[in-house]
């Protein structure tokens, strides 16, 4: 995020927080864990403000893999206890969010059949990664049928199974041909990480009118009861009471902390870095699978289509939170080698990459335990020293926000003597409500909430889920026209900023939509819908060139794009 401020006029949310300068419980970082815990207090009739340096689900949340998985790899280090959460998570998920979340079948090649067994006990008593060994048959079939038995609630997913070498290429006919077997389960894809937090926020606002979430807003410093925020819009600073802060900042914690005068040493993440290709032969090879697997220097990797290109990643590497994190050249050679272990007989080039992003994973700190091998499980850390209780979230990932975000209001809810009415199980998220889940009931809910889409409707339905309706109604009543292709409109645009706090330029291109991320984000799309933004956010010429440039190099630094400036007249 640039951390220039926008001279603007103070918005209208802003002013209002301001001026009651007072909540229950201050929520500092807008990330899927504080989003969750936001709405779980919200639900409980708590007044809760959560605040956002950046846009919401711009940081680590924004740089996921678009996974909710049980963590099968997790087992090797003895995390029972968070891959049975994750899995019943990832099951509940399937059920509350099925606009966001999908099925994934997953497939993972196997070279050999007792590869690993004497290391994987190893790893798992010492947490050393040691020499990296793949994994065999053996070792993964029991990873396997212990997942499953996890799994067995609702049946959300079928049971996994094995294949011979031959049965595998008859599937997978691209696949390595060395391969002795492949092993297929199913986890869950998450097509759109920042609107499915967009959703848990806007069910967290609706749920109580003392709810009140801010983007572009940071906590600077900390006076007893009063922590001081900046408008990073406006620069406006302004204090606002809280009986009880919590820190969800991610990678950042630390940092936040010691901002509010607090020194701690929980946070130590690592790097992950992912690309993605458009690259029709490569996606006609995954037949809609996801192929998951360990390369040879032990590192976890995945190939996964999404959105008709195909996602490559992940790298594992220490990382400063204070810098920025960014797919470096090394790290998009090692993606390639990994495609070619694979798939042998695909090429692939630097010149078929349509959008790279990076991110800290934000992990326990871990002294010398090697990166694949640190706990991704959360806890809380409570510092009652001062006037006003200082809730830290350590670790925590997107597969297990419901469930972290009960968990840590339950422990706030303790702070300010208030007891639990509601609880987030079961309960749907957002456009997930009466989500259609057959083809004949989604044209069926097509005909009936969004008449006279027609092409359009398909894609109105993957973005909002059953909240399209409402867009729908509201396109409708006024003078429509395409932007970017026909990925957008000047109506839906006025939505999103009346309904989804666009702030900026970039929170359309990146999070609101998939522009950036299928590769549709040139100098023309940046152009147009900076022009149309102009007078739903009463923006004038310095402003809204300030934003395409902005915008422009964000996309060229952290993503890999190529938009050059130009003058305009």
């Amino acid at each position: 995020m640039n951390d220039s401020t926008h001279s603007s006029a103070e918005r209208a949310e802003v002013r209002d927080i301001r001026e009651s300068g007072r909540t229950s419980v201050l929520v500092i970082g807008g990330g899927i864990n504080g989003i969750s815990t936001f709405r779980d207090l919200a639900l409980q009739g708590v007044d809760v403000l959560l605040v956002e340096r950046g846009d919401f689900a711009s940081g680590a949340s924004a740089a996921s893999s678009h996974m909710i998985h049980g963590g099968i790899r997790y087992l090797e280090n003895g995390e029972f206890r968070l891959v049975r959460e994750s899995v019943q998570e990832r099951n509940g998920l399937l059920k509350i969010a099925p606009h966001y979340v999908k099925p994934l079948q997953t497939t993972i090649p196997i070279y050999s059949t007792f590869s690993g067994i004497l290391s994987a006990p190893l790893r798992f008593l010492t947490h050393k990664s040691g020499k990296p060994q793949e994994r065999g048959a053996f070792l993964i079939k029991v990873g396997l049928t212990i997942y499953d038995t996890f799994s067995r609630d609702g049946g959300m997913v079928p049971r996994h199974r094995f294949l011979g070498r031959k049965k595998s290429l008859a599937e997978l006919p691209s696949l390595d041909p060395n391969i002795k077997y492949t092993a297929t389960y199913y986890d869950a894809s998450m097509h759109d990480p920042e609107r499915l937090a967009l959703d848990v926020l806007q069910d967290g606002l609706a749920a109580h009118p003392g709810a009140h979430a801010l983007n572009y807003v940071e906590a600077i410093a900390r006076d007893g009861d009063t922590v001081v925020l900046r408008d990073r819009e406006s620069g406006t600073e302004f204090s606002v009471k809280a009986d009880v802060v919590v820190n969800a900042s991610g990678p950042w914690t630390d940092l936040t902390n010691d901002a509010l005068g607090v020194d701690s040493r929980f946070m130590g993440g690592t790097k992950g870095s992912h690309i993605v290709l458009e690259h029709p032969e490569l996606l006609e090879a995954t037949q809609g699978r996801e192929i998951f697997f360990e390369h040879s220097d032990g590192r976890i990797v995945l190939i996964y289509p999404l959105k008709g290109r195909v996602l490559v990643g992940t790298t594992d590497i220490d990382a400063d939170p204070r810098e920025v994190a960014v797919c470096t050249d090394e790290e998009v050679d090692y993606f390639f080698e990994l495609v070619h272990h694979v798939f042998p007989s695909i090429p692939v080039s630097r010149d078929q990459i349509v959008y790279k992003f990076s991110g800290i994973r934000p992990l326990p700190r871990h002294e010398d335990t090697a990166p694949g091998f640190v706990s991704r499980d959360y806890r809380v850390e409570v510092d009652d020293k001062g006037s006003v209780p200082l809730v830290s979230l350590v670790g925590g990932k997107w597969t297990t926000f419901r469930a972290l975000g009960e968990s840590l209001s339950d422990i706030v809810l303790g702070l300010i003597d208030r007891t639990r009415t509601v609880s987030t199980a079961g309960r749907a998220i957002g456009g997930g409500r009466d989500f259609p889940r057959t083809e004949k009931a989604k044209r069926i809910w097509i005909q009936e909430n969004l008449p006279g889409a027609g092409p359009r409707a398909e894609r109105l339905l993957a973005r909002y889920g059953t909240r399209a309706a409402q867009v729908w109604a509201y396109v409708e009543q006024g003078a429509d026209a395409p932007l970017a292709g026909g990925d957008l409109s000047t109506r839906e645009l006025e939505w999103m900023v009346e309904h989804e706090m666009v702030t900026r330029l970039e929170d359309v291109i990146l999070r609101r939509t998939s522009i950036a991320f299928i590769g549709n984000a040139d100098a023309d799309v940046l152009d147009e819908i900076a022009d149309a933004l102009v007078p739903l956010l009463g923006w004038d010429r310095a402003r809204h060139d300030a934003e395409l440039e902005q915008t422009r190099v964000l996309l060229n630094e952290r993503h890999g794009l190529h938009i050059s400036s130009r003058a305009r007249g």
